[in-house]
């Protein structure tokens, strides 16, 4: 007879019932051989007496056995482990392996050899130089959390729990029209907005419609490194043109399109990722006039729109185009908070009807109630409220982020004070190395990332983007501290 009384063990602190707790380790004793097809299992009464438990709790385990095919009851002879039960080929898995768990697949898939890398988990005694993301600590969470509940609480929100449109929430959308009519100087209803859970997934749907193998998109020689893979992933010809102070240099776009066809062009035309710089006005017709003759698409990724600190914002590529040549994508991620995936792609109808129904294939709608959480932030004011607190916060961490690099470490880097955003693009001295500082960084627990990434044209630039606005005063002396040492310590 099977040692059922030593091979089972209860948690009675569990809040999983004890017959279940005892199905799936009868099962597990199946699955792992020790209890063999055909094999005859106690009565429920005597199985109980042995493990200490109510016959009734027996009674409910082979019950759910039965129901799941493990065991079968043959009248007048008893409970059996079910004759036909096929072996279960099992590879024995090492000591540190978890049951069922298995760090390689037994099977063949696709890898990218594109995309990058998942990043490891963050160590809490280092400090993390990023590309220009907000400050969480300083996310408007309470008026967030009170309108979240204020929305769920009416009476009608059940309708908005069950499946709703790919488009996204009626109400934000409606909302986003009047929005980004009044502050960007767009010209558009309600059928020219999809919502998206971020910017990425906008840059996404939009490569994924507009680009097949061997299509040409032109970027910037340095260019939002996401966005690059994005559109290589879609197997794309990836041509590169110049930027300097002004932007995109739109001769070269001009030169290209007499040489191709190209398909699209994708510009951050307020501060260019990475560089900060802003597109010019006289580039913007340009390119607004080339996209017209030679039908191509613009993608303009306005990622920071509401940060400027010198002047009103420039109003994106998409108020002057009345061509339909213009994708508009932008968030309200890096305004509020990174964790609240709320986008928007603005476009013709058309594409957006497209665009809808593809991403109905890998997100079949958004957040219905988040959504709605928004569009009441947006329509009261908050978020303006909010843009307006953090933009004097973030102007005074530039400020002193700056003044630091320049007194600390003047000698080492050249940089122009940002107008907008919330990073710093800088370039170290060609004397000294990025590899070699990185290394050094880390024995002071400072991590610099992977900075090959604002390079991918191997220009040789030397330059990298420092995000500022996530650190509070105190932090950023001691991260300028932190890279002072490691850049020392290398000379």
């Amino acid at each position: 007879m099977f040692p059922f009384k030593t091979s089972i063990q209860f948690d009675r602190k569990s809040n999983q019932a004890l017959y279940l707790q005892l199905s799936n380790q009868i099962i597990q004793l199946i699955k792992s051989q020790k209890l063999a097809p055909n094999t005859r299992l106690p009565g429920s009464r005597t199985l109980a007496e042995q493990l200490h438990v109510h016959r009734k709790t027996i009674v409910a385990c082979y019950d759910e056995l039965l129901l799941q095919g493990w065991i079968e009851s043959i009248p007048k002879k008893g409970t059996y482990v079910h004759r036909n039960l096929p072996v279960l080929h099992q590879q024995k898995l090492k000591d540190d392996e978890v049951f069922g768990v298995n760090n390689n697949a037994d099977f063949s898939f696709y890898k990218s050899s594109i995309l990058p890398k998942i990043p490891t988990e963050k160590r809490e005694d280092f400090m993390y130089l990023n590309d220009g993301i907000s400050d969480t600590r300083l996310t408007p969470i309470d008026e967030i959390a009170r309108t979240y509940r204020n929305v769920s609480s009416k009476k009608m929100i059940y309708e908005h729990l069950s499946y709703g449109s790919t488009y996204g929430n009626g109400t934000l959308r409606n909302v986003l029209v009047e929005y980004l009519n009044s502050t960007r100087g767009l010209n558009i209803t309600k059928e020219n907005v999809l919502i998206t859970r971020g910017s990425q997934m906008g840059i996404w749907l939009s490569a994924k419609l507009l680009l097949q193998k061997e299509d040409v998109i032109v970027v910037g020689n340095t260019n939002y490194v996401s966005a690059d893979f994005t559109f290589l992933n879609q197997q794309v010809k990836l041509e590169r043109v110049s930027v300097d102070k002004n932007g995109l240099v739109t001769d070269d776009i001009e030169k290209l399109c007499k040489r191709h066809q190209i398909k699209a062009v994708y510009v951050t035309s307020h501060h260019h990722h990475p560089t900060t710089v802003t597109l010019s006005a006289k580039r913007r017709i340009h390119l607004l006039n080339l996209a017209q003759h030679y039908n191509f698409a613009i993608i303009e990724d306005d990622y920071d729109y509401d940060f400027n600190y010198n002047h009103a914002p420039i109003l994106p590529l998409a108020s002057h185009d009345t061509n339909g040549n213009v994708i508009y994508i932008g968030s309200v991620c890096k305004t509020v908070a990174p964790v609240f995936r709320v986008g928007y792609l603005i476009a013709s109808k058309d594409f957006v009807d497209e665009a809808a129904k593809l991403r109905g294939y890998v997100d079949r709608q958004g957040d219905a109630l988040l959504e709605l959480t928004f569009a009441s932030f947006i329509k009261s004011g908050d978020l303006d409220r909010h843009i307006r607190k953090v933009m004097k916060i973030h102007q005074q961490r530039r400020d002193l982020f700056c003044k630091l690099l320049n007194d600390e470490l003047g000698g080492f880097f050249q940089f122009e004070t940002p107008i907008g955003g919330m990073a710093v693009w800088i370039k170290l001295h060609p004397d000294y190395s990025w590899d070699t500082i990185s290394e050094a960084a880390r024995k002071h627990r400072l991590e610099i990332g992977d900075w090959r990434q604002y390079d991918a044209a191997k220009l040789g630039h030397n330059s990298i983007r420092i995000g500022f606005a996530t650190y509070n005063e105190e932090e950023i002396y001691e991260l300028i501290k932190r890279l002072k040492h490691a850049i020392t310590s290398t000379l």
